[in-house]
């Protein structure tokens, strides 16, 4: 039977500010990517959100941003490799202490907003974050954007990777996803995203805004949590899933 990863971006609130309905998605999906204190995040939120995801048995990841709480990590942050790394590795570090405390692991780290966006193209930028996270801790596995240069990265250099597609997301033909001030980047209406996903995945071919279809592979399905129709659409690409036949199971876990 084949299986897929269900994942948001979760945690993705700071102090007395909430993004999104955490609660509930992570009743409903099989990985959690944390935000880190970057471009969201802070210690009690992280305690939070990895406490509710240990227990209902869902796999969190680390998802670092640029540190740019105003822009929501979604500007490019102009900043040398080294800068760069020590970003990295801040967060994932910050996340992994607090998962201590809940006794909870951090299994991989997929990078969040314009960050992703900026590796997925650039293989300099994807070599800082794959050599990063190997520095970091060897184990962790990389999310990666399927088709991009993060995923290149991490396998020339031995990481164990997994790919990822967007439900929610507009793609180009060159697999990056449409940038999100222009037409076609989101898609708010859950039955089309589900009907897009579900010939996906029978095709391996994803539409994209500028051509014919692109073939990407797929480990995961990302719903960006802080979507005001989230919860909805996770639901029912869920159920849609399941009734296709389509075991949900983390990419990530361990048994």
């Amino acid at each position: 039977m084949r299986s897929i990863d269900l994942n948001a971006d979760l945690g993705e609130g700071y102090g007395p500010w909430s993004m999104g309905d955490d609660a509930a998605m992570l009743g409903i999906v099989t990985s959690a990517n944390i935000a880190c204190g970057g471009h969201a995040g802070d210690p009690d939120t992280m305690f939070d959100t990895l406490a509710v995801a240990g227990k209902n048995n869902v796999v969190v990841g680390a998802h670092p941003g640029y540190a740019d709480r105003a822009g929501f990590g979604r500007r490019i942050i102009p900043m040398s490799p080294d800068e760069m790394a020590r970003m990295i590795a801040a967060q994932i570090g910050a996340l992994s202490a607090i998962a201590r405390l809940v006794d909870v692991d951090v299994r991989y780290v997929k990078a969040h907003g314009a960050l992703a966006n900026l590796a997925a193209g650039d293989g300099a930028v994807a070599r800082v974050l794959v050599n990063t996270v190997q520095q970091v801790d060897e184990r962790l596995a990389i999310l990666a954007i399927s088709g991009t240069e993060i995923e290149r990265a991490a396998r020339s250099a031995g990481v164990q990777v997994f790919s990822e597609v967007f439900a929610d997301r507009g793609y180009q033909a060159s697999g990056q996803l449409v940038p999100r001030r222009q037409p076609g980047a989101l898609i708010h209406d859950p039955a089309e995203a589900v009907d897009r996903l579900l010939g996906f995945l029978e095709t391996g071919l994803m539409p994209v805004v500028d051509g014919a279809p692109i073939p990407l592979a797929a480990d995961s399905v990302c719903v960006h949590g802080d979507s005001p129709g989230a919860v909805d659409m996770t639901t029912q690409l869920r159920s849609r899933l399941l009734a296709a036949g389509v075991e949900l199971r983390s990419f990530a876990a361990t048994s």
